[in-house]
């Protein structure tokens, strides 16, 4: 019952899982699964549930919370599951819960949840206005001010990354430097 011009959905309408094996081909040299073929399944995945959710192409404009808590083994099973915590105007934020799982012994662990902002466009490149989201639990009221948190870090994020250190002082610099493990090598003048 995808309905394209429904202004509201609720959570369950788009909630997504992926479940991969990871292979030999998946790992690095000490057998554990690289960081980046994680990053590609979590980015399929945010990208399947946005879509669901606006009913149009999304693109992935920020990633925030990437922390490896526990590694991926080769033989594994990893379930990548998404939901939309948050959305604004045409832009939505898909908390993804990530889990290993051994076959064998049944042993589940937890290895990360992240958070992907993305962006509803239409056919011509165009952001696009996506559903709000009917919150119908306090857990889903918790995502969603968590999304609105993490949507407002993310700005002033950018704002700093923007605007650099340009305007810092010599001397700003080189206090930021005291304590650290960096040495200076120049005469400051």
């Amino acid at each position: 019952m995808a309905n394209k011009n429904k202004k509201y959905k609720n959570i369950d309408f788009s909630k997504t899982t992926i479940t991969e094996l990871m292979i030999p081909s998946y790992a690095n040299f000490s057998g554990k699964i690289h960081g980046g073929i994680l990053l590609s399944l979590m980015d399929k995945v945010a990208f399947a549930c946005a879509a669901k959710h606006s009913g149009s192409y999304c693109v992935t404009v920020s990633v925030e919370g990437v922390e490896f808590i526990q590694p991926v083994e080769v033989g594994e099973l990893v379930s990548l599951n998404a939901t939309v915590n948050y959305v604004g105007k045409s832009s939505m934020i898909i908390g993804i819960h990530i889990d290993s799982m051994n076959p064998k012994t049944g042993v589940n662990k937890h290895t990360n949840t992240c958070y992907f902002t993305m962006v509803a466009k239409t056919d011509d490149g165009k952001v696009h206005k996506v559903p709000g989201l009917i919150l119908e639990t306090q857990e889903e009221i918790k995502r969603f001010a968590e999304g609105k948190a993490i949507k407002k870090m993310s700005k002033r994020k950018r704002e700093l990354l923007n605007k650099g250190i340009e305007h810092y002082s010599e001397k700003n610099l080189l206090n930021n430097c005291d304590g650290e493990r960096c040495e200076i090598n120049f005469d400051i003048k």
